[in-house]
């Protein structure tokens, strides 16, 4: 079983010619030219990531010498199959979400596990809470939602800011850039047909080791580098949730959260020890555990045990839904032009040329995906480009690879998607600015623990290729 998606590499996997004939060294520096163009356009000209992506998708057929009407039909293929297969996936991740965060439940899961942390416990369970709640939230949703805690629980305990601050951003980094429903995780595992069990597996495996060290243990010496007060403009003293006649249960909260993670790590399970489509027990798990139905039973008992728990009417959880969408309408363009981009890159041929690079330079696999990642990241600013881009290039590496080998190329793009946050990242002004630091204190402590995460991540990635 695979990814969802699985038609996406059109003529690069069923073996077709590539709509140019340009040698290596032209396709070579038309990809450089493109994603230069790319960078250009996102941050000198503030071009918004969906334009500049469909712009760089066009000029790499032209640089590459690809007829433009088939260069179009590329991009425009490209888009439709990454929207078909994570736009759904994206949507309901979206509307669990909302109903986390509209329902007090978000609240519920904070304030339960702060109660019962003390001292130096605090920067684990800020981590826990972060790692939890980042699940189902984007990044930025996330942030919105911890950082008022951050900073409460930081000036009411008076405790560094930085040692309650970086676990909380660590945790909501890793499940950004490592752990499926967010979006880059998603095309990744669709443009490399990895199997989402698996990848989901590993990704916890990587995570917890990633957001123990780049958390809680370098937040020591980050609140050292780094002392500032708590922004009192930024403590916000009560959160109450609009239209929520109470907050739903700690439990149900956290089971509902959890409930797609857990039946999707059981269908991997039962896929690897019964190892047969037609028994009884692996075609039932096939089914309830796929991203969609695991997702969407998630979404219909959030309605019960977020929603209605919360006195919500019908009415009221159907504006929760339809509210869901607007923030994700951005999203889901950029990762179609990001689908376009990379079936463009594949369709030219840049895909095989890049499998005959690594086989004349000898780099491994994994290695050469986390560089490339890296390199756009750093160029970009975008974790979700970096992914998207790194997943087209290195595409074909993956088509020999077993299923735990294409679920850790995965996982190597994702750590080096999340590779050194600066002025670029929209991410790294929003951290900035919530906690009151200067461009140089948040290079010190933001961006130190995003390279952090990076690095350690492409550690046990390596390290689990060589045990699996």
């Amino acid at each position: 079983m695979t990814g969802p998606g699985t038609g996406t590499l059109t003529t690069a996997a069923a073996g077709a010619a590539p709509i140019t004939s340009a040698g290596n060294t032209q396709l070579g520096i038309a990809v450089l030219a493109a994603i230069a163009l790319i960078v250009l356009l996102i941050t000198r000209l503030k071009l918004h990531a969906f334009l500049a992506l469909t712009v760089g998708s066009l000029a790499l057929g032209v640089f590459a010498g690809a007829p433009l009407a088939k260069t179009i039909a590329s991009f425009t293929a490209g888009l439709g199959a990454t929207v078909a297969g994570v736009g759904v996936l994206i949507a309901l991740g979206a509307i669990l979400g909302k109903l986390l965060a509209d329902s007090g439940g978000a609240d519920e899961i904070v304030d339960t596990i702060l109660a019962r942390a003390r001292g130096r416990a605090m920067p684990w369970a800020m981590v826990l809470i972060a790692s939890v709640i980042g699940l189902p939230l984007f990044f930025e949703v996330g942030i919105v939602l911890l950082i008022p805690v951050v900073l409460l629980v930081a000036k009411r305990g008076n405790y560094s800011l930085m040692r309650i601050g970086i676990p909380a951003l660590a945790g909501l980094s890793v499940m950004h850039g490592l752990i499926p429903p967010h979006p880059g995780p998603l095309v990744a595992v669709d443009a490399l047909h990895a199997n989402l069990g698996v990848t989901l597996a590993l990704g916890v495996v990587v995570a917890i080791p990633t957001v123990i060290i780049a958390g809680p243990l370098f937040s020591r010496y980050a609140a050292r580098w780094v002392d500032v007060p708590v922004p009192e403009d930024m403590i916000v003293h009560a959160r109450p949730s609009d239209g929520a006649q109470r907050r739903p249960r700690f439990g149900a909260t956290v089971f509902t959260v959890l409930l797609p993670v857990a039946l999707m790590l059981v269908k991997a399970l039962v896929d690897i020890v019964v190892d047969d489509p037609a028994h009884p027990v692996q075609r039932v798990t096939d089914v309830v555990g796929s991203p969609l139905i695991a997702l969407l039973t998630a979404v219909l008992v959030g309605m019960f045990t977020l929603g209605r728990a919360a006195g919500f009417t019908r009415a009221r959880i159907s504006v929760t839904v339809e509210k869901s969408f607007a923030p994700i309408a951005g999203i889901l363009l950029i990762v179609g032009a990001g689908g376009g981009f990379k079936q463009t890159l594949v369709d030219v041929g840049v895909g095989q040329m890049v499998l005959d690079l690594s086989q004349n330079w000898a780099v491994p696999a994994l290695l050469l995906a986390w560089l490339i990642a890296v390199a756009i990241r750093l160029a970009t600013g975008s974790a979700t480009v970096a992914t998207i881009s790194a997943a087209g290039l290195v595409a074909p590496l993956a088509a020999d690879m077993s299923t735990t080998g294409t679920a850790l190329l995965v996982l190597a793009i994702g750590t080096g998607s999340l590779f050194f946050s600066h002025v670029n990242d929209a991410g790294f002004w929003l951290v900035k600015e919530y906690f009151g630091m200067t461009v140089g204190q948040t290079v010190k402590t933001w961006s130190v623990m995003e390279t952090l995460i990076s690095v350690v991540g492409l550690g046990c990635v390596l390290l689990l290729s060589l045990v699996l």
